[in-house]
């Protein structure tokens, strides 16, 4: 990304208040340090010249004036000028000995400014601070004892650019770090734009690349990658099912418009056309029944219903729906056995439910050679719920069962048998929104579908 579109980044924006933060919390951090240090610069003066005046009064008690005069001339001819500063003032407030020139001085602690003549005639005044400590002699005089303090105010000096050079140097290196990162993050963030963009344009099996460094952004693009294979999952299903529409509604809707055409050219006797619209009717009635099941399909699996769900007697369905199959077993020369234990409780959507269970019926009894036998068994154990409807038929090879759940598949390859291939596949939807698990078993012979559901949903609290 180039630098102008950079620092319009709100990443950028980011950064800067991170280093604004950084920039403060350092100035405070840094002053501290300096006054600290200055501060103990001057305690360590105070009691150096302290402890000097002090020893200089013990003189004066143990040896008199003329042995504190001759200490005083002699460390003031030894010393160097630009340190320390000695001053002894007679009672008349002249100076007695020493090299301050300056006044007599007040007791106690005082700064002053001292002017020093260079050794050079083209040298000024040198003017430097001193730090003093005056104390009064008995007899009249007074002491004063103290040090320049330009070596501390060049030290002073020295500390603060110094902290100030580790401010701007830290200050830059947070700035520079902050637009490598950030241009780091735009980079990750430029590479999920440019393969949305992709994926917006048409290609579909488009994905957001890895750096396989396992960080969020990693994890966001892989989160962002299963949601679009997700995505394409649905739509190839999507594209299935309406290949699957057209084609199994192409047939039905070409004869009933064939015997509509027919009956509309042709004059037929009043029964014959009674047949016409009867049949018609059929056909439409399967056509209903088709479009029903897609809608109820696409409500379970999007969760529409779950504002009319209810603790619903599981064991009272059941029964329900094998007194409305009954007839249609014994028509078929079918044996409906039951097992179903009282009193069990589910939370969802009763008409689901039952429309789930008719379905699995339904095929139970259209699969089954005449004479078989069914069964549907609901039973509660630990807290779970288990509903199951078997035959004795021909059954689903393992291999084909996956298959089976999807919509509009049909195991009958030549389509002899009535039906449109969504009985399973709502059945799968209902488990997905209860959810509860979906199995298809062997019965040996026949098919055994089992629906268990959790304790969540069976259980009867809720």
């Amino acid at each position: 990304m180039r630098l102008p579109n950079l620092l319009r980044t709100t990443a950028f924006r980011l950064t800067l208040l991170y280093v604004g933060l950084f920039g403060v919390s350092n100035v405070l951090l840094l002053g501290f340090i300096y006054w600290n240090t200055s501060n103990f610069m001057d305690q360590q003066t105070d009691l150096a010249i302290a402890a000097e005046a002090d020893a200089l009064r013990d003189v004066y008690r143990q040896s008199g004036l003329e042995e504190l005069r001759r200490i005083i001339d002699r460390r003031s001819a030894a010393g160097d000028d630009a340190e320390r500063v000695y001053l002894l003032v007679r009672p008349g407030q002249a100076p007695l000995a020493g090299n301050a020139r300056t006044g007599p001085l007040s007791p106690g602690w005082s700064r002053i400014t001292l002017s020093n003549r260079g050794d050079h005639q083209d040298e000024g005044d040198e003017t430097h601070q001193a730090r003093i400590w005056t104390a009064a002699l008995p007899g009249g005089y007074y002491l004063s004892v103290g040090r320049e303090l330009h070596e501390d105010e060049e030290l002073r000096r020295y500390t603060l650019l110094t902290l100030l050079w580790a401010l701007g140097i830290t200050l830059t290196l947070a700035l520079l770090g902050g637009l490598v990162m950030s241009r780091n993050v735009l980079r990750r963030i430029d590479g999920i734009n440019r393969a949305s963009r992709a994926i917006m344009a048409g290609h579909l099996a488009r994905r957001i690349p890895l750096t396989g460094s396992g960080d969020e952004f990693d994890g966001l693009a892989e989160n962002l990658n299963r949601m679009l294979d997700q995505i394409e999952r649905l739509m190839d299903a999507a594209r299935l099912v309406t290949d699957s529409i057209a084609h199994d509604l192409r047939s039905p809707l070409s004869r009933l418009r064939s015997r509509l055409e027919l009956a509309q050219s042709r004059e037929f006797p009043a029964a014959e056309y009674r047949g016409v619209l009867e049949q018609s009717l059929a056909e439409v009635d399967g056509l209903l029944a088709t479009f029903n099941a897609l809608l109820s399909i696409a409500h379970a699996e999007a969760g529409a219903r779950r504002n009319d769900w209810e603790r619903v007697d599981i064991s009272a369905v059941a029964r329900d729906m094998v007194e409305l199959y009954q007839p249609l077993a014994e028509d078929r020369n079918h044996k409906l056995n039951t097992n179903i234990q009282q009193g069990l409780m589910l939370y969802g959507s009763r008409q689901l439910l039952a429309q789930a269970l008719a379905n699995l019926l339904d095929n139970a009894i259209k699969y089954t050679p005449p004479g078989g036998i069914i069964e549907i068994s609901a039973a509660g154990y630990n807290n779970k719920l288990e509903i199951s409807v078997s035959d004795n038929g021909p059954g689903i090879p393992e291999a084909l069962r996956q298959q089976a759940l999807e919509r509009f598949v049909r195991l009958d390859a030549s389509r002899s048998t009535p039906g449109s291939g969504l009985g399973l596949s709502l059945v799968r939807a209902v488990a997905q929104l209860h959810h509860a698990e979906l199995d298809l078993a062997d019965n040996h012979p026949g098919l055994k579908v089992i629906l268990r559901f959790s304790g969540e949903i069976a259980s009867p609290d809720l």
